[in-house]
């Protein structure tokens, strides 16, 4: 069975997240709707149950835009993880997991935008699109426990992605087929954009507020040549 290195700076990302057997065909995922000044023990125990079960990277995330990327660029820098296994509790406003599963099975439109999901604001603006279409060509499968994951079941689902058998669980069919046949990817997020919320959602957005930033650009230079003009207080009459 293949395996292979991951990159030399992997992790690449930071992010709150366990490390743990990098040869491992599958990371954990667990969604956060909490503070991480208020993270309850639930939620830490199944990061550590994730990392203590076999997961290459057990960690948390909670915005289906900057934390869907930083996810992605760790991924990629590991070519042996196969699948996502994504658990705790689903974001009611972000609808983080939700966005993950229509990543991997639809992709992005013209706009960075995740088809599919009913998350707000879920824009892959600091990704390339080839790291997009790497992470997508890699996840063999996305294994849906959100809302349902006790650390049982977790365990069950780790120790299933990494059998050398095809390994039923629940609809699954699970195994380690090795690592993804091109080699690993140091990925790091530009920062082109660090409020995805605040960036335009279509064309007549966009427009809109290019047009308001001329108007205000015009206003300055306004008030810069208006201040010019003025005499100043040690003028030729003082």
């Amino acid at each position: 069975m293949l395996k292979t290195e991951p990159s030399p700076d992997y992790p690449p990302e930071e992010g709150h997240y366990l490390r743990g057997n990098d040869f491992s065909p599958v990371a954990v995922v667990v969604i956060l709707i909490y503070d991480y000044d208020k993270i309850p023990k639930e939620i830490e125990q199944l990061v550590r149950v994730g990392v203590e079960s076999g997961a290459a990277l057990s960690g948390t995330i909670q915005t289906e835009n900057i934390g869907i990327e930083k996810m992605v660029c760790n991924v990629i820098a590991n070519p042996n993880i196969r699948y996502l296994i994504v658990t705790g509790p689903e974001s009611p406003g972000h609808s983080t997991g939700e966005a993950i599963k229509a990543l991997v099975k639809k992709g992005i439109d013209s706009r960075k935008r995740i088809l599919g999901t009913v998350a707000p604001t879920p824009y892959l603006f600091n990704l390339s699109n080839e790291y997009i279409e790497r992470f997508r060509s890699q996840i063999l499968e996305v294994v849906d426990l959100l809302n349902k994951g006790t650390p049982e079941l977790l365990r069950q689902a780790v120790w299933s992605c990494y059998q050398e058998a095809p390994t039923q669980f629940q609809d699954y069919t699970l195994y380690d087929i090795g690592a993804y046949p091109e080699g690993p990817i140091s990925a790091k997020l530009t920062w082109r954009v660090t409020n995805p919320v605040a960036e335009p959602k279509d064309n007549e957005e966009r427009r809109q507020k290019e047009e308001l930033q001329r108007k205000m650009e015009m206003i300055k230079k306004k008030i810069e040549e208006r201040k010019r003009q003025r005499p100043g207080k040690g003028g030729m009459n003082a």
